[in-house]
């Protein structure tokens, strides 16, 4: 007998060899009745199972994309966002869900760790803190059930959307944009009121919030209730619920303990609750608002991701607040107030531009330009029948700001000859310009605006004095007519060769103008008193212009707002305006309108 053979034999070997084979069948005793019992439940041969099986493959979830790369498959991308769940607020990028790809992940990139996006600090986002709620009001700042339900029906009939802690830090760290009008409710002191009243509305309105918890006075009656560990635990499973750490004790001022007592207070109540919760603790709310350097770096250090604060003096809206944690709050006496301003700051401008925000009036100076600029909205031109005052052009159109636009023949007082090709789908449609006057306007600003952008491009003479030569610049535009020169190009203020032979342009003039902001906003303005082009571009890029176009100035410059002229002198009649219309049913969300839009859209 072989070597290898005399191996096989050996008893040493034989008895492993069995044990193998033993396991071998019972597995295949197993396997099989198990495979045609599988068979049978879900109706299926044995075969046609075991070919089922065999070409089963685990599919790989999708990678996230980024921003880029989902501009380059869909147009726009507005504030369809949903912030994915159970994931690291802290991180270099966050994740994000869109209505357009529900299957694929989207990363916006974040702010350094703790700061606060720019595009974030644009937005009016207001976090409102109450404290008890119980039937018989004891001191000035008790809330009744009743105030409190009203509180929550001013907040529907107004359009607002109440938003997670969460979402608001995300929002604040990447600048996603929020819904249209957001607000951050916030309940202190973890009082008894808090579970049989409060929670129970949230429930019925479907209003998230957040329930700062003490933990010294937690299931103790001190002459006023407070919420138990098992209502906490109960409010806690909720994902409309946010627990927050309040400290052990709630000392009337932490800057004022040692530094060994405010680690207590700040370390040990969020232990505490994570022990008894079972979940993450994420959020600090500062006792009476009270904080300092120390203090903050203290919950930096323990792991919180943001912390909230309050001042009496200054209160303030969360993207005016200095870093993440110390997040500024309105008390509830504010509501009336605040609700008239929140903004959930601009959509996304990478995939276009947003063309959904509210339209604002706002006067600023920069580098000494005083200016009236009017922002928001959706972009439009009217070319009208003859020449009138900007009010009268956008009167019962809808509009609610308007500039005067292209430049304009002065033969006649009446002439609504436009200098150049002008469209527009509010008025005459298509207009060539003068063949002979064309060429003159080469290099000058040609306007192409669609319902979702908008773009600027030098004007050709040969090329775009026909519809079908303006369509291949921007196939779905609605709007287009020559400007007189650029004052912004990609952010960066144009120099005086730029303006080339351009007649006055240096003479310090009224200036009209319109432009898309770096959040992707239109605005529509005029400089408040006589300005030339190069320091005017100057000021609106220091304003937070990305494009902008100056329109016919001098006499001809006008600004209209809610129906009435805003310049402090009669501008000459004009036949054509750059108008700002508020965003239609389709392009908001209508959970995001008031009661009041809600009517005039469905009367529309």
């Amino acid at each position: 007998m072989s070597s290898k053979y005399k191996k096989f034999f050996n008893p040493k070997n034989f008895s492993k060899y069995i044990v193998l084979i033993a396991i071998a069948l019972l597995t295949s005793a197993c396997v099989i009745p198990l495979s045609i019992w599988i068979a049978k439940i879900n109706n299926v041969s044995p075969k046609d199972l075991s070919t089922k099986l065999t070409s089963f493959k685990i599919t790989e979830p999708k990678k996230p994309i980024t921003l880029n790369q989902f501009c380059q498959k869909y147009e726009s991308i507005g504030r369809d966002l949903q912030l994915v769940e159970n994931q690291s607020l802290v991180t270099e990028e966050i994740l994000y869900q869109t209505k357009q790809d529900k299957d694929t992940q989207l990363t916006l990139a974040a702010e350094t760790f703790p700061d606060i996006n720019a595009r974030a600090r644009e937005a009016k986002v207001p976090v409102v803190m109450y404290h008890d709620i119980l039937p018989k009001k004891e001191v000035f700042f008790d809330v009744t059930p009743e105030e409190l339900e009203a509180d929550f029906e001013l907040i529907k009939s107004q359009g607002l959307t109440p938003i997670s802690l969460d979402q608001l830090v995300a929002h604040l760290r990447t600048g996603s944009p929020l819904p249209a009008k957001p607000i951050l409710l916030t309940f202190d002191d973890g009082y008894g009121g808090h579970y049989e009243y409060v929670y129970p509305l949230l429930e019925k309105y479907g209003y998230p919030a957040v329930f700062s918890i003490y933990i010294k006075y937690i299931g103790i009656n001190t002459g006023r209730s407070h919420v138990s560990w098992e209502e906490i635990k109960t409010m806690s499973k909720n994902p409309l619920v946010t627990i927050a750490a309040h400290s052990m004790t709630h000392p009337p001022d932490l800057t004022k303990l040692s530094e060994e007592e405010i680690r207590k207070e700040i370390f040990e109540s969020k232990q505490k609750l994570e022990k008894e919760l079972g979940k993450k603790i994420n959020y600090f709310t500062y006792p009476a608002g009270k904080h300092n350097e120390t203090v903050k770096q203290l919950v930096q250090e323990a792991g919180y991701v943001a912390a909230l604060s309050m001042d009496d003096n200054q209160e303030i809206f969360a993207g005016e607040s200095p870093d993440l944690f110390a997040i500024g709050r309105f008390g509830q006496s504010s509501l009336q107030d605040v609700v008239k301003e929140a903004s959930g700051g601009s959509a996304l401008p990478q995939c276009g531009f947003d063309f959904t925000s509210s339209i604002r009036k706002e006067n600023r100076t920069e580098n000494n330009v005083p200016l009236i600029l009017i922002s928001g909205g959706k972009p439009e031109t009217i070319h009208a029948d003859s020449r009138y005052q900007v009010p009268e052009i956008i009167k019962d159109t809808g509009a609610i700001a308007a500039v005067d636009g292209g430049f304009f023949s002065l033969k006649t007082l009446t002439s609504n000859v436009m200098i150049g090709p002008v469209l527009s789908k509010r008025g005459q449609g298509f207009i060539p310009g003068n063949k002979s006057e064309n060429p003159k306007l080469n290099r000058r600003p040609l306007v192409l605006i669609s319902d979702r952008s908008a773009k600027f491009i030098p004007f050709d003479a040969e090329k775009h004095n026909t519809l079908e030569g303006i369509k291949s610049e921007l196939t779905s535009v609605n709007d287009a007519f020559v400007g007189a020169a650029f004052l912004v190009k990609d952010g960066e203020p144009q120099d005086a060769e730029s303006f080339g032979d351009l007649y006055g342009f240096d003479a310090a003039r009224f200036r009209a103008f319109w432009g898309i902001s770096k959040s992707g906003v239109p605005v529509v303005g005029v400089s408040n008193k006589p300005v030339d082009s190069v320091r005017l571009g100057k000021a609106l890029a220091d304003a937070g212009l990305r494009d902008a176009v100056m329109l016919d100035s001098g006499a001809s410059t006008s600004l209209a707002y809610q129906g009435s002229s805003i310049v402090g002198y009669t501008p000459r009649p004009v036949p054509h305006v750059v108008a700002l219309f508020p965003p239609s049913v389709n392009e908001v969300d209508v959970d995001t309108l008031s009661e009041e839009d809600k009517k005039e859209e469905k009367s529309n």
